[in-house]
C-alpha cells in the first residue's frame, strides 16, 4: 500500500502519560511515553517536530486529549482526532504493535479521518456555556433546598405563587430569613399580577418556624445567590466572546477543519445570550 502519509505521528493518549510512536527511520527510540505534565507535553512536541512529522493521529480518550491537541496544533502540526471504533474496525493489526504504532501506520497510509471540530474561539464559547449551563443546575438544587425548608414548615407559599424564585417569592423569603413572622406584613409583599389574594397567601404564611429550618432556608438562599452571581459573571464573559467572535468572523479566514462534532448539546440551547446560537453553528 502506498504511503500517504510519510511524515505521520501517533499518539496513544492517557490520563497520566502519552505514547507516541514516530515512523522508525526518525528517531533510535521511534516509541516514547511521556508525563502529562505540560513541561513534558512541551518536550512531546518539541521532539515531534524534530522527527520531521507535520501531521499527528490521537484517539478522542476523555478530555485528555484537548490541552495536548490545542499545543501540537500551535507548534503548526495537523492534527487528527480520530474515533476510537474506526481504529478498531481496520483489520491486519499485529499483536505486537502498540496503539501509538498502529495510529501511527494507519495515519500514515492515509486510512484514517478526523472528526469535525469548530474553531478554537467557537471551542472557547462551548466551554462557557457549559459551565454556565453547570451553574444553573446547581443553582436549582437550592431553589429545591428552599422549597424543602419551607414545607418542613408547614409554610405553604409554593401552593398560592407559581415560583419562590420569582419576584414576589424572593421578597417573602428575604423577610423571612430578615426576622418578619407576620402572615399579613409577608402577604403584602406580593406582586399585583400576583392571582392569589392577600388573605390566601397570608394564611400560606403560618408556619412553625423552627430555627433548624430557618437555618437551612437562609443557607439555601445564600447559596442561591452565589450562584446568581457566578451566572452574571458568565454571562459578561459570554458577551465579550460573542462580540470579538463578531468581529473575527467579519474577517477573512481559513475554513472550518476537520477534528470534532459541532452538535450543541441541548442543555446550552437554553442560554440567555440571543446570539449565542447563531454564533454555534
Amino acid at each position: 500500500m502506498e504511503i500517504a502519509n510519510p511524515n505521520a505521528a501517533g499518539i496513544d493518549v492517557g490520563s497520566a502519560s502519552h505514547f507516541v510512536s514516530v515512523p522508525p527511520d526518525r528517531d533510535d527510540e521511534p516509541v516514547r511515553e511521556f508525563k502529562s505534565f505540560t513541561e513534558d507535553l512541551e518536550h512531546l512536541a518539541d521532539w515531534l517536530v524534530s522527527c520531521g512529522i507535520d501531521t499527528v493521529a490521537m484517539e478522542s480518550t476523555g478530555v485528555y486529549w484537548i490541552t495536548l491537541f490545542e499545543l501540537l496544533e500551535s507548534r503548526g502540526l495537523n492534527v487528527f482526532l480520530v474515533n476510537a471504533r474506526h481504529v478498531k474496525n481496520v483489520s491486519g493489526r499485529k499483536s505486537d504493535v502498540l496503539d501509538c504504532q498502529w495510529l501511527q501506520q494507519l495515519m500514515s497510509y492515509g486510512l484514517l479521518s478526523g472528526a469535525f471540530r469548530p474553531k478554537d474561539e467557537i471551542c472557547a464559547l462551548r466551554s462557557v456555556m457549559r459551565q454556565r449551563a453547570m451553574l444553573l443546575s446547581y443553582q436549582s438544587r437550592h431553589v429545591q433546598h428552599m422549597q424543602k425548608a419551607l414545607t418542613l414548615m408547614n409554610v405553604q407559599l409554593a401552593n398560592v405563587i407559581s415560583d419562590v424564585v420569582g419576584e414576589t417569592g424572593q421578597k417573602i423569603l428575604r423577610a423571612i430569613i430578615a426576622g418578619e413572622r407576620d402572615p399579613l406584613k409577608l402577604a403584602d409583599l406580593k406582586n399585583g399580577r400576583i392571582e392569589a389574594s392577600k388573605e390566601e397567601i397570608a394564611k400560606s404564611l403560618q408556619g412553625n418556624w423552627r430555627e433548624e429550618h430557618l437555618f437551612a432556608l437562609t443557607q439555601a438562599v445564600e447559596l442561591f445567590d452565589a450562584y446568581s452571581k457566578a451566572l452574571q459573571r458568565c454571562d459578561v464573559q459570554l458577551e465579550s466572546m460573542l462580540k470579538a467572535l463578531s468581529r473575527s468572523e467579519a474577517e477573512p479566514g481559513p475554513s472550518k477543519r476537520r477534528v470534532g462534532k459541532a452538535k450543541m448539546p441541548l442543555s446550552l440551547m437554553h442560554a440567555p445570550i440571543s446570539s449565542a446560537s447563531a454564533a454555534l453553528t
